[in-house]
């Protein structure tokens, strides 16, 4: 009795788990069934292209492979492992590896050459797959690197634009649903279930490819001939921030970008790395400096804006001024003796700067750091910005406020410069420097247009008309007029800035300059770092600028002024 009562109790168990199976869990089961019967492979999208203000592809695609093998599939293992060590290049011991490895698909390599997969192709060989995908190609191989930047084997954006810009870029892949037996064989005649991919859109920038060719020229000229360590080129309209070029030589190739650009000799894998993050950083915006004489610009603005200074202001310089108990001397030891404030900047005599400081005061000083935008990023459309490093208000003190005053003890991005003179120089608006202008699909058809959002007033129209007019006089008879071009009127400030630690005699010469001064449409910032021999921003970086404004200027249609062409023929 017992054993029949069992019996049943069994049986009713096994019935209620079979309904529970079949009713409750079907589509599951039926989903882990239909899954052992497919074999996925992907079909990699395109990814949209990059290209420049005038529609010059930057960034494009190239086709390349991937080949894989199928275990169940190979008839003669060793005949594969042959052919894929010959074309492939790579070890037998790993061909071997990944061919006996039992799995339902094993990669061997991505980014094959087209060339190299049609070979492979026509070998005939059974459970050999060769799928076509795309590689991102770069057309002018160093050209923008640092901007630009790359991507990975998974055609993922890594740095610079295609990393800030992916989302847009990437697009979405594809699918190939292979039907197979329970050994994992194809069945002939089933087909294929294919899901396309959807390609990625286009990126606009407001790079413009010529002037970008322009500056690294100059930029690759200035290390060479200067030995530098590197030099920093920035063109852009300051008037609504579009960046027109950024230059930060030496370049690496972005189709071999995990080969440094020169010999590191035998270094470790860790060792290397660092050295790869060392050559893809961006100057312009991923490192601060001491910018020197060019703050003398922000200066200048706070002091007129506070109306503690006028261009008619008399001051003497005797070659050094002391602030408390610190001497601090002029650039030039002799003093420059009598000037006004005109003079004061034409000269870029530091005592005039730290007496205007001085008179801003230390609390108003710092507050126009924050005014100004100096405080916060710029929030360029670029990864990795970096932010001023900048004494606590509380710490600043009258010898702080005095080398403060023309641009040391106080660090700030090259980026971050050029984005507030521009502001200053405007008619006082601040703008957002950025790349991104627009996303397109391959038609043409815009998607999505960047904004950047409302200009801030931050200083007056007249302080901006005054400030031009100062720098206008820098070039044409002052410590900038190595930047100076017959028949353009070119406003700018030179500035010779030593690096840290000061005993270490390393320097930075820059130049900014802008034209025309009337109504500004480009500015040029020109950074050379550590130069050898001779180092003056005045006598070094201006003619750099001066060489880029000789060419940009026609090119961007901004005609010459035959009148004072002939006035400064006359002149000379």
């Amino acid at each position: 009795m017992y054993i029949f009562v069992g019996i049943l109790f069994a049986m009713l168990v096994l019935m209620g788990r079979l309904v529970y199976l079949m009713i409750f869990c079907s589509e599951y089961y039926g989903k882990k069934a239909e899954d052992l019967h497919e074999r996925e492979r992907d079909i990699k999208a395109a990814r949209g292209k990059i290209l420049d203000a005038n529609g010059v592809v930057l960034a494009a695609n190239k086709t390349v492979c991937t080949i894989s093998v199928i275990h169940n599939q190979i008839e003669d293992p060793e005949a594969v492992i042959a052919a894929l060590t010959k074309e492939l290049g790579i070890s037998e011991e790993k061909v071997r590896a990944r061919v006996e490895k039992v799995s339902s698909i094993e990669r061997i390599k991505s980014n094959v050459e087209k060339e190299t997969g049609e070979r492979i192709r026509a070998y005939g060989l059974a459970g050999v797959k060769v799928d076509e995908d795309y590689k991102r190609y770069y057309p002018y191989d160093t050209l923008a690197s640092k901007v630009l930047g790359f991507t990975g084997g998974d055609n993922q954006g890594i740095i610079g634009l295609e990393v800030k810009y992916d989302a847009y870029l990437q697009g979405t892949n594809g699918k190939i649903l292979t039907l197979t037996d329970a050994r994992g064989v194809e069945i002939e005649n089933a087909g294929e279930s294919r899901l396309d991919p959807v390609d990625g859109n286009h990126l606009q920038i407001s790079l413009d490819y010529n002037i970008q060719m322009y500056a690294q020229q100059a930029a690759q000229k200035a290390l060479e001939q200067k030995q530098a360590d590197s030099v920093s080129i920035m063109v852009m309209n300051p008037s609504n921030g579009e960046l027109m070029a950024m230059v930060n030589v030496p370049e690496f190739n972005l189709n071999d970008p995990f080969t440094l650009n020169y010999d590191a000799g035998n270094v470790s894998e860790e060792e290397k790395q660092n050295l790869l993050n060392g050559m893809w950083r961006n100057q312009c915006i991923n490192d601060t400096y001491e910018p020197g004489s060019t703050f003398k610009i922000i200066t200048t603005t706070a002091a007129l804006e506070e109306k503690v200074v006028s261009l008619s202001d008399q001051f003497f310089c005797p070659g050094y001024i002391t602030v408390e108990d610190r001497r601090i001397h002029c650039h030039k030891r002799t003093g420059h003796g009598a000037e006004d404030f005109t003079h004061g900047i034409m000269n870029s005599c530091n005592p005039v700067f730290i007496d205007v400081g001085l008179r801003v005061g230390p609390e108003r000083f710092y507050d126009y750091f924050g005014s100004l935008g100096l405080l916060k990023k710029t929030g360029i459309d670029l990864p990795g910005e970096a932010a001023t490093i900048m004494h606590a208000k509380e710490n600043i003190g009258l010898v702080e406020l005095a080398t403060m005053s023309f641009g040391q003890s106080f660090q700030i991005t090259p980026v971050q410069l050029l984005t507030t003179v521009s502001s200053i120089i405007n008619g006082g608006n601040r703008i957002i420097p950025h790349f991104g202008v627009s996303v397109q699909k391959d038609d043409g058809t815009v998607v999505k247009r960047f904004s950047y959002g409302g200009k801030n007033q931050i200083v007056s129209k007249e302080t901006s008309d005054t400030v031009r007019y100062l720098l206008e006089q820098v070039v044409a008879e002052g410590g900038g007029k190595n930047a100076k071009i017959a028949g353009y009127s070119i406003g700018g400030k030179t500035a010779t800035s030593q690096t840290l630690p000061r005993s270490a005699n390393k320097y930075i010469s820059s130049f900014l300059g802008f034209a025309p001064v009337e109504n500004p449409q480009v500015i040029v910032l020109v950074i050379i770092n550590n130069p050898q021999g001779i180092y003056y921003g005045g006598t070094i970086a201006a003619p750099v600028a001066r060489e880029i404004f000789e060419n940009i200027l026609p090119y961007l249609g901004i005609p010459v002024d035959e009148k004072a062409a002939a006035e400064s023929e006359l002149a000379e």
